[in-house]
């Protein structure tokens, strides 16, 4: 029968890795990339008999990706996050995939978020291609960025809902902000070349807000349903703000420099 190795990447994660390894511990590898963690993350994964390696903390795991893909022991890499669960019938699901003729060479598989202890439907699906053949598979290094897979991809059904990855963070407001402060910093690295206008930053943000509060349901989640939606729309324009940052401050020091004669 062929064989999937369960790839985690990790940085200080003891809170939910309990959980995390208890609902893959049957797989056939279990190995944790980590970025050299100061908390009991490594002492927990030794616990349930996982495979170590150690990547550079860059700050995000994708540039770590396919480094630890490419060390995992078998054909197939199931990739998930330290914070989710991986239910008994998607691994069920998985094996019986792979013993049949015609297997995709990916999987997207839909998750589960929660927000204020809410099931956020406004964000599901939320497809991810966590599940791929090793060979042939590369990670782009930017944030929240998807695998490049060589082959077929297949989307799993939104209504099979037994077969979703369950997002155990259930972030806070707290959280949420404290995240959008480090993701936005590097989502301007991915867009230094995008041109943004004045009715760019307006526009795009009450698009966001209109998108998840209206067209996918937030509304329907109640007062975290609508923070949510806020906390999307803003997350946009900071987004743009900063990228706005990057290219005219820095635009706008250089022209005094040379107005005052101090670059050669």
């Amino acid at each position: 029968m062929d064989k999937i190795s369960v790839v985690i990447h990790t940085y200080n994660a003891e809170k939910h890795l309990t959980t995390v390894l208890e609902s893959v511990r049957d797989f056939d590898e279990i190995l944790i990339c980590d970025m050299h963690s100061t908390d009991k993350t490594i002492d927990i994964a030794q616990q349930y008999g996982a495979r170590i390696i150690y990547h550079e903390n860059v700050g995000y795991a994708d540039p770590a990706r396919t480094f630890a893909i490419q060390s995992a022991k078998y054909e197939w890499v199931l990739m998930i996050d330290a914070d989710e669960i991986v239910p008994p019938a998607l691994k069920e699901y998985l094996y019986e995939l792979i013993g049949k003729p015609a297997c995709p060479a990916g999987i997207r598989i839909p998750l589960r978020n929660y927000f204020m202890g809410r099931f956020m439907r406004c964000t599901y699906p939320n497809y991810v291609v966590r599940f791929f053949r090793r060979e042939g598979t590369a990670w782009p290094p930017t944030v929240h960025s998807q695998p490049v897979v060589n082959g077929d991809v297949y989307t799993i059904p939104a209504n099979r809902k037994d077969l979703a990855f369950i997002h155990l963070a259930n972030d806070s407001v707290d959280t949420f902000v404290r995240k959008m402060s480090i993701y936005t910093g590097f989502e301007v690295k991915r867009r230094k070349d995008s041109r943004y206008n004045y009715f760019s930053l307006l526009n795009e943000t009450v698009f966001r807000f209109f998108k998840f509060f209206i067209l996918k349901g937030a509304i329907l989640d109640g007062k975290p349903g609508l923070v949510y939606a806020g906390l999307l729309s803003i997350y946009k324009y900071v987004t743009i703000a900063k990228v706005w940052e990057a290219k005219y401050t820095y635009q706008d020091v250089d022209n005094d420099a040379r107005k005052t004669g101090s670059l050669l």
